[in-house]
């Protein structure tokens, strides 16, 4: 039941982002039925509009959907409510955080997102799972429970990819508010403040983006790092894992 909870979820999501699932188990396979649509949807995908100018990347989009099937399929995750997907390879100053509701696939959120003070300057370029590295890491994270701490109201992450951001908890890497994400620091500074490797987001949202995907969404953070890509046991699930999902753009 749960795998077919997240085959449907993902399903209105791609149809809701202007985008169509087939499936992939092999070069021979039929492709499926177009997505089935929303309620009150009449023609084209009520969001289609909206994802396309929040800007997100097919290509990424793709990962993090594959991402969370395998999770899914291999028991490391229950259907998430929310899909958060952060796209690293974009600089500091685009709006490169967006948060999908799996149960209907709008676009919530489209945020901007600070990276760590040694992952680089507008653009992102090192990431690190070690101690007091101050870079951000990447893969694929489960949130967890809410705080107040020294950022204020605080989102636990818990990374589920070893050697790339396993020690996320230890290290302290949580979803927070910081005065330094705004539009008006990118358009002074030519980049936006930087974190100590936590996904910072503007004040002003920070609190609602957090409520939202708290409490067992997920969060897909991309960049184009070889040595993952090759490694993610969520973005190279084993021939028989039933996570067979690709996206495909119109």
């Amino acid at each position: 039941m749960r795998k077919m909870a997240v085959t449907a979820a993902l399903a209105i999501l791609v149809s809701l982002t202007g985008v169509s699932i087939t499936a992939a188990r092999s070069e021979a396979a039929p492709k499926t039925a177009e997505p089935p649509k929303a309620h009150g949807q009449t023609g084209r995908p009520v969001a289609w509009t909206a994802a396309q100018e929040a800007g997100i990347n097919p290509e990424v989009l793709t990962l993090a959907l594959k991402a969370v099937s395998c999770g899914v399929a291999s028991g490391d995750l229950d259907a998430p409510p929310t899909l958060t997907v952060i796209d690293y390879s974009l600089p500091s100053t685009a709006k490169r955080l967006w948060v999908f509701d799996m149960n209907t696939g709008k676009v919530l959120f489209n945020e901007l997102v600070a990276h760590g003070r040694n992952t680089g300057e507008n653009k992102a370029e090192h990431f690190s799972d070690a101690m007091d590295s101050r870079e951000s890491s990447i893969g694929l994270f489960r949130t967890a429970d809410t705080y107040v701490g020294h950022n204020g109201y605080s989102l636990r992450l818990d990374g589920l990819e070893p050697g790339f951001n396993g020690h996320a908890r230890e290290r302290a890497i949580v979803m927070h508010g910081a005065e330094y994400v705004s539009a008006e620091a990118a358009t002074a500074n030519g980049r936006i403040g930087r974190s100590w490797g936590c996904p910072a987001l503007r004040e002003a949202v920070a609190r609602q983006v957090i409520d939202t995907v708290r409490g067992g969404g997920v969060i897909f953070a991309y960049y184009p790092d070889t040595a993952w890509l090759k490694s993610s046991k969520f973005l190279n699930c084993p021939a028989s894992s039933e996570a067979p999902y690709t996206v495909a753009t119109r």
